[in-house]
């Protein structure tokens, strides 16, 4: 069985635009006990193609997953690919909530890119494998490198990671935030971008000083923006606890 681990951002700053994507810094930690499962099973029938089953709240084509096999299929040159998974399906049992600002989407495809790379002997280096997760999403890098903690940098581009763990509780709501939605009202809403050295000095910072520190707030500049879409997740900004990305998930310092 194959973890495909969710993340937090203990804080996300928003620095400025690059072409159609946002320039940011972050915290990115990851969430040892909440995981997506992932299993590679035999096939009833040796059937070429790429078979993914799973409880999605999208089409294949849009699947996350799926974007990675396609792009990784172009990659290989070998063609390992076509005969492992005409033998081969994908299941993926969901525990990461949809919408949550939890990086589950992502957090798959690096899952599979990963697995794929090493079962098959692909031979892709992480560099590589970042430049195909960058064609799929900005969160999909960090968890390519395999580390408990990072700062995330750019359109997700720049992960450096780092030997820091946050103790957080998470506080799940049944929300599916549309990451477009929630980018959309930051655009219109928000005058003005936050400045780069203030969020790289938060940076410096351990998980727990951050966290200690800040206000949820000051700590992600998309709080506002998810409660003008979502009002009903007022009250848990009011009590104080950390918005996670641009989804419906809170945490607060364990």
């Amino acid at each position: 069985m194959i973890k495909s681990y969710a993340k937090v951002n203990i804080f996300l700053k928003i620095i400025g635009v690059r072409g159609a994507y946002h320039e940011i810094i972050s915290r990115f930690a990851r969430i040892e006990n909440l995981y997506d499962e992932m299993e590679f099973l035999p096939k009833p029938l040796h059937v070429k193609g790429f078979e993914l089953k799973g409880s999605f709240e999208c089409e294949t084509k849009n699947n996350t997953i799926y974007k990675a096999y396609k792009l990784l299929r172009n990659a290989d040159k070998t063609k390992k690919m076509d005969d492992f998974f005409a033998e081969y399906f994908l299941n993926v049992k969901k525990n990461i909530p949809a919408g949550g600002g939890l990086g589950g989407g992502s957090s798959n495809a690096a899952a599979f890119l990963l697995h794929v790379n090493k079962i098959l002997e692909l031979g892709l280096s992480t560099e590589k494998l970042c430049a195909i997760g960058s064609k799929i999403g900005s969160d999909v890098n960090f968890f390519l490198h395999e580390c408990a903690a990072a700062n995330v940098k750019g359109i997700g581009e720049i992960v450096e990671p780092l030997d820091d763990a946050a103790d957080i509780e998470l506080v799940f709501d049944a929300l599916s935030c549309d990451t477009a939605l929630v980018y959309g009202a930051f655009r219109e809403f928000r005058q003005f971008y936050s400045d780069k050295k203030s969020a790289e000095e938060i940076a410096s910072l351990s998980s727990k000083e951050i966290l200690q520190k800040f206000d949820n707030w000051v700590l992600n500049d998309l709080l506002r923006s998810v409660l003008i879409c979502y009002p009903s997740l007022k009250a848990k900004a009011a009590a104080g606890l950390f918005l996670s990305g641009s989804g419906s998930s809170f945490f607060k310092a364990g």
